[in-house]
């Protein structure tokens, strides 16, 4: 059965892109507008990555991040920050909420991929 990746992003072409990226990998990808939206989607279904951008409406990244580490469900699944915040300061703040890893936009294809499946297979 295929992994399945949440992925979180206001903009549209970045879920698009990360989803055509992701599917052709063989990974289910669901997708949300932003961090309301992802948790709400993350309530109603387990997934096995979740991949979110930083600054969003309604909740950005690491509220997103906090929240889910604190359901029995996602203390333990892998959730990578995908944004264009490279800061050390925000970086060491994603780390303290609890994200596993950080990629920065624009992201390279092959370099999703292979950290995807270097975190779920």
């Amino acid at each position: 059965m295929a992994k399945t990746v949440l992925t979180v992003d206001d903009s549209a072409s970045i879920r698009q892109m990360v989803s055509f990226t992701l599917k052709s990998a063989g990974y289910e990808v669901v997708e949300a507008v932003d961090g309301m939206d992802g948790l709400e989607k993350a309530k109603g279904k387990s997934f096995n990555l979740v991949l979110t951008d930083q600054n969003m409406p309604r909740m950005d990244g690491l509220t997103l991040i906090k929240t889910l580490r604190g359901m029995p469900t996602y203390r333990t699944v892998p959730i990578l920050m995908l944004t264009t915040e490279s800061s050390d300061t925000m970086k060491s703040q994603g780390r303290a909420a609890g994200a596993t890893g950080w990629l920065v936009k624009p992201f390279d294809p092959q370099k999703l991929i292979e950290v995807v499946k270097k975190v779920i297979g």
